[in-house]
């Protein structure tokens, strides 16, 4: 290393309602430490590097951190810009002219493949750079982390959703006795999964999960909902966005809008291909809701227990550079004893990038459409405090 030892941070991908808790969480650990020079930040992530667009992180007004701490979406603003030929040797340089050496880059399996592909690079031309990805995704499905920064706040949020939006359902059921909640994920049914978690009992909404896992089976489906509709009276499905049939076919890619840099397909229409579906066969009134952009990163279900570790492993990427490490993912380590808390670990981005962790089947009951026990174990303490149990007036009619 040289004298400087000047630092740049990055944030990547989607943002999350905690993803900046992982910035302070960096920067005052930066701060903190003698053995840093410069705290850069790249706007608009590995894009606005390639511009030289960087701010100065030492010279924000003192009060800045706390407030960030609570405070979604990506202060540094990001990207979904996959490096092409020769990009990587161009940020070599521009990190090289501003005598660069640590590199610390906030996202999700996307971001760990910018990252890592950043450290091949500097090995290669023999620039000496520490880079260290800290990991990011309502997803969830990053490999070897017990789970993501992001997730937990955005379960919370598609949790509450669930419950909110089946007390609409529930106190006018003939109007449209079923409807489909659409969520994200990509290709992982972590979030859809998640709507389940205010569920206690059979007859408690979600009634229906389908997650991208398990083939949607058009016949085997409409089923369900004819079941549910006559014991309860009405229907709450939960769907991922990337739910695909038997044959591999996407029911988002009817409302298809194209794909990002990193050829992800951009779905949208799963739910309204069901809605469709259950009012053309079995002529029951239906409609479908998106949550959209504010289950990524509503400040509203922050998820105390998430901010708290998206802090830590912000913390601990800095930590990571210092102690030579290079071309590694900050991990989350899982502690049930005495009571559920997280340490962190490495996992070589090599293992990580472009890898996907899905749903194991554990998770799931034998219809593939509905949690089992291990999940709630898996996700309660993510989500932070316990979530809403709304009274319900008896009928104690009066008599005619």
């Amino acid at each position: 290393m040289t004298s400087s030892n000047n630092l740049i941070i990055g944030q990547s991908g989607g943002a999350t309602a905690v993803i900046n808790a992982s910035l302070v969480g960096a920067v005052e650990a930066a701060l903190a430490d003698g053995r840093i020079g410069g705290i850069y930040g790249m706007l608009y992530g590995v894009q606005g590097l390639l511009k030289e667009d960087l701010i100065d992180l030492r010279r924000q007004p003192v009060d800045v951190w706390a407030r960030l701490l609570n405070t979604p979406s990506a202060a540094l603003g990001t990207c979904r810009y996959k490096l092409a030929e020769g990009d990587p040797e161009r940020v070599i340089g521009i990190l090289r002219r501003y005598d660069i050496h640590y590199l610390l880059y906030m996202g999700g399996n996307d971001s760990a493949d910018t990252t890592h592909r950043l450290a091949q690079a500097a090995q290669q031309v023999g620039y000496d750079l520490r880079a260290i990805s800290v990991p990011k995704t309502i997803d969830n499905d990053l490999p070897i982390t017990d789970h993501c920064p992001g997730y937990g706040s955005a379960a919370r949020f598609i949790a509450i959703d669930t419950i909110d939006s089946t007390m609409n359902t529930k106190s006018i059921p003939w109007h449209y006795p079923v409807k489909v909640i659409e969520t994200m994920g990509r290709d992982a049914g972590w979030l859809t999964a998640s709507s389940a978690l205010g569920k206690h009992s059979e007859d408690d909404a979600p009634h229906i999960l389908l997650v991208p896992e398990h083939p949607f089976n058009a016949q085997r489906f409409l089923q369900q909902v004819e079941e549910v509709y006559r014991r309860v009276g009405y229907v709450i499905v939960v769907t991922a966005e990337s739910i695909r049939d038997e044959k591999g076919q996407a029911l988002g890619e009817v409302g298809q809008v194209g794909q990002d840099a990193f050829q992800h397909p951009l779905l949208s229409g799963a739910a309204q291909q069901l809605v469709e579906l259950v009012k053309r066969e079995l002529q029951l009134r239906a409609r479908c809701e998106k949550p959209g952009d504010l289950q990524r990163m509503a400040s509203n279900a922050i998820s105390k227990t998430d901010r708290d570790e998206a802090y830590l492993v912000g913390k601990m990427g800095i930590q990571a550079l210092l102690q030579g490490e290079h071309d590694k993912m900050v991990t989350l380590l899982r502690n049930n004893e005495p009571a559920y808390h997280c340490t962190t670990g490495l996992a070589d981005l090599s293992t990580v990038a472009n890898v996907q962790r899905l749903m194991p089947d554990e998770y799931l009951d034998a219809s593939k459409t509905m949690v089992t026990r291990a999940f709630y174990d898996y996700a309660l303490p993510l989500i932070g405090a316990p979530l809403p149990e709304y009274p319900v007036l008896e009928k104690i009619r009066i008599s005619r």
